[in-house]
């Protein structure tokens, strides 16, 4: 996502999410915007289109979520899926940041939050 301020990081996933996918364009944007921000937040939607992620794909977000643990500010995830929103919850608890989940319906509100001041 362009129109994000240059401390916020958006990023859509549609189909299933892949390891290579992690690899080429999740990690780099993370690290990119880690080199210009202390901390950073992350607006995560995952589409109406969403089909589910790959088990090493998962692997990368965990990994990548607890490398850079204490540098999130906030954590937006936008997705209709019950069972990806269930995991955000219960995993959400261990980062020291606010992680929100909102549904697809919400995205606008999910973007003002991750937005604001």
């Amino acid at each position: 996502m362009n129109d994000m301020p240059d401390n916020v990081l958006g990023a859509t996933g549609d189909g299933k999410i892949t390891e290579a996918d992690y690899e080429s364009v999740l990690i780099p944007a993370v690290e990119e915007k880690f080199k210009s921000n202390k901390k950073i937040r992350l607006f995560y939607h995952l589409g109406t289109g969403f089909t589910g992620f790959e088990l090493s794909a998962m692997l990368d977000d965990a990994k990548m979520g607890m490398k850079h643990l204490t540098s999130w500010d906030r954590i937006a995830l936008v997705s209709d899926d019950s069972m990806i929103n269930s995991f955000a919850r219960f995993f959400g608890h261990m980062f020291p940041c606010e992680v929100r989940i909102y549904k697809n319906a919400e995205f606008d509100e999910a973007k003002k939050w991750i937005t604001c001041a």
